[in-house]
């Protein structure tokens, strides 16, 4: 006859149990488990012991409100004689006395979230669960270390902005791991639309990254809930901040949180994708963010952007767009529903452009099946097809109200598929995942199943009149240049043609500004093979108050040949320099130790610099705050340097990034960053090194250290001097 457990007390070995299964940084003063993988309680009788075949303990695991069976969301099982990691299970591992250690594990499949353990008839004790990348029965399992490291652990990375042309660095505080953010990630999955109808089914439903992945897709926009960011592409933003105000994902989740989720303004693209990633990576997914250069926004699904321009080449408005860039991310999941080939990366965009089964979503759908062209895999895949695949046409309307197709001279869709490099700050070029090689054979083939006809049957121009627009390497904002039409006739007669080049303004979403520059030649001749140049000069003092925050201008060459009225048309976004900001660090780093940021950013510009701000912030340095530095009332001018010194104090070991803001009235959110080791050698405590054969990781000191990483293990002086040479 069996005998229930009197307990009298326990301990959940927060500690131990946390920096096992990587949740240490969310603090060990609860206890934070990832599914699959064993944990250890330590319990501690009232009377009698723990005797093996005759005592006796039974567990009830629940989650949500409404915990049924049948749903996942509640689970009962008894003591065995060993753990099975493959489904909720529990056995004691010490040897009998009237302290049990026992030793307990989550199923890999078994829903996320908040859960109460009860212990015999009424002892209960509450934890938090999360996806297990490291776990191989867990549908995120990934196996990879190093891209473990970077896609679930690391804090801070590099957003790629820009132009296609000249892709730029925005780094990032992603601070998956600050106090109270996952509590936040919770919430946000509480208070999506589904878990508010039906808690039951909503929490059943978090045992699948797919769809958790598909609620973070709505819920980080708020437009059908009580999403977490507002996005704002047009007319200022009044009632709230720029998008490019933010310098990382935990100011924006803390005031969702303390606004009643009411939603934070304003958001766009890289905003959206960078909070994703942060709630994806504190939930356990792996994630990162990717950036897709000439993305195209197809709204009827037939793979074709069409642009309205008029006489003078200037492109009309219209709900389909080409964006200088365009962000989303990638969640790393298994598709059991598909053949394994589709496993691994999927791609999830939160920004709302347009609905999926009446939400605004998209995704996840695999990156394989863009690549292939497999439109009728779930979720969205034609949507996020187009992106990297629509071809463009543009159409003249002229002023008589007749229109005309343009031959276009342009760069395709889908150029430069941006992400951070794993273990640095390197741009990885994974057009490859995405795309085939333009014009091979199974590029052909993607192309009939995805029934892309335009794709199919599009030929070189080469003949006739060709023009392209080039410019010069010195493209700063504050400076005056030349940017260059070039038409060349590659027929065998004469030539006569009207020229008009334009430049203006452009959001990087492409929604056009004020004029920066115009010329209109009407008699440009040219003989056969001959060439012309015809230079446009941009000065300052004309484009500087046109320029969005996107430092980014159209430049359009529209080519008229009198002699069949054919015209052509040759487009391209310029982006324009802003000054580097320097940052030195002052002092040692280490661990609990106060340090100052040495900050410098030289004036480009011919004119002074007003109401100039420095702030910081980063992932264990800041203490989760963003840190500011106003130059009070003095101005900054023309060449000379805006200086600051901000302190800091790093409270945790490990490579860290200080993400840097500078803004003024005229140079408005610069970013900069710098990397650096905080380092702490505490011997006889917890940490210890991850193994000798991981990558080492080069900081802008020029010393080689690798993270440290808190394990449940007693280590030597040899041994953390080992993990630092």
């Amino acid at each position: 006859m069996s005998e229930a457990l009197d307990i009298e007390r326990w301990n959940l070995e927060c500690e131990f149990n946390n920096t096992d299964h990587r949740t240490d940084l969310n603090g060990v003063d609860r206890l934070i488990l990832r599914r699959g993988q064993v944990f250890t309680i330590s319990l501690y009788l009232r009377s009698g012991t723990f005797q093996p075949g005759v005592s006796s303990l039974e567990f009830v695991a629940e989650t949500g409100p409404q915990p049924y069976e049948q749903y996942g969301t509640r689970a009962s099982f008894g003591l065995s004689a060993s753990i099975d990691t493959s489904r909720w299970s529990a056995a004691v591992t010490s040897p009998p006395g009237d302290m049990v250690a026992l030793s307990l594990c989550a199923a890999p499949d078994a829903p996320i979230g908040r859960y109460t353990l009860t212990l015999g008839p009424s002892e209960r004790i509450e934890f938090i669960l999360l996806f297990n990348p490291w776990c191989p029965g867990d549908a995120v399992y990934m196996e990879n270390e190093q891209s473990l490291e970077e896609y679930v652990l690391s804090q801070d990375g590099i957003i790629f902005r820009g132009s296609y042309k000249l892709p730029t660095s925005t780094p990032w505080n992603f601070g998956q791991f600050e106090s109270g953010i996952l509590d936040t990630c919770l919430k946000i999955l509480d208070m999506n639309p589904k878990c508010l109808r039906n808690p039951g089914k909503d929490c059943s439903g978090r045992r699948n990254p797919i769809y958790v992945s598909r609620v973070l897709s709505a819920m980080v926009n708020c437009n059908d809930d009580k999403g977490v960011l507002l996005g704002k592409w047009t007319d200022g933003y009044e009632g709230g901040v720029s998008p490019l105000f933010w310098k990382g994902s935990v100011e924006i989740l803390r005031n969702w949180d303390k606004q009643a989720c009411q939603p934070v303004r304003y958001g766009q693209c890289w905003v959206f994708a960078a909070v994703a990633c942060t709630i994806s990576r504190a939930l356990g997914i792996p994630c990162r963010v990717v950036t897709n250069y000439l993305s195209a926004h197809d709204n009827n699904g037939d793979l074709v952007i069409e642009r309205y321009i008029n006489e003078n080449g200037d492109l009309l408005e219209s709900r389909e767009m080409l964006w200088n860039y365009h962000c989303w991310v990638e969640n790393w999941m298994s598709r059991p529903e598909f053949k394994s080939d589709f496993h691994g990366w999927q791609a999830s965009d939160p920004t709302p452009q347009e609905k999926s089964e009446g939400v605004f979503c998209c995704g996840p759908t695999p990156v394989r099946a863009i690549k292939e062209g497999e439109l009728t895999f779930k979720y969205d895949t034609p949507f996020v097809f187009a992106e990297v695949n629509a071809d463009v046409v543009n159409i003249m309307k002229k002023k008589d109200g007749s229109t005309s197709k343009v031959t276009t001279y342009t760069t395709f869709v889908g150029q430069k598929i941006s992400t951070k490099t794993v273990g640095s700050d390197a741009r990885e070029d994974v057009t490859h995942l995405y795309k085939y090689p333009e014009g091979s054979d199974e590029e052909r083939e993607a192309f009939k199943k995805a029934n892309h006809q335009n794709k199919l049957l599009q030929q070189q121009q080469n003949e006739g009149l060709h023009i392209a627009i080039k410019v010069t390497s010195d493209m700063r904002k504050g400076c005056d240049f030349d940017v260059f039409a070039v038409v060349t006739n590659n027929t065998q007669s004469d030539k006569k043609c009207r020229l008009v080049f334009g430049s203006c303004a452009v959001s990087y979403s492409g929604h056009m500004g004020n004029n920066c520059g115009f010329k209109d030649l009407l008699n440009v001749e040219l003989s056969p093979g001959a060439e012309r140049r015809v230079p446009l000069r941009l000065n300052y003092s004309k484009y500087g108050e046109q320029l969005t925050e996107d430092n980014l201008i159209r430049l359009a060459v529209l080519l008229i040949d009198f002699s069949n009225s054919q015209a052509m048309l040759a487009v391209r976004n310029i982006l324009l320099e802003n000054p580097e900001i320097k940052v030195r660090i002052l002092g040692e780093p280490k661990e609990g130790r106060k340090l100052a940021a040495e900050i410098t950013l030289k004036n480009p510009l011919p004119e002074a610099l007003e109401n100039c701000c420095f702030s910081i912030e980063g992932s264990n340095l800041t203490s989760g705050q963003v840190l500011s530095e106003r130059l009070l009332g003095s101005s900054v001018g023309p060449g000379e340097d805006a200086k600051v010194k901000i302190y800091f104090t790093p409270n945790h070991s490990g490579l860290r990034k200080l993400v840097v803001d500078f803004d003024s009235n005229k140079l408005c959110h610069v970013k900069g960053y710098r990397n650096f080791p905080a380092l702490c050698l505490v011997v006889g405590s917890r940490l210890a090194p991850i193994p000798l054969t991981a990558p080492r990781l080069h900081t802008e000191e020029g010393v080689n250290t690798v993270l440290l990483r808190h394990r449940a293990a007693e280590v030597d002086d040899s041994t953390l001097v080992r993990a630092l040479v």
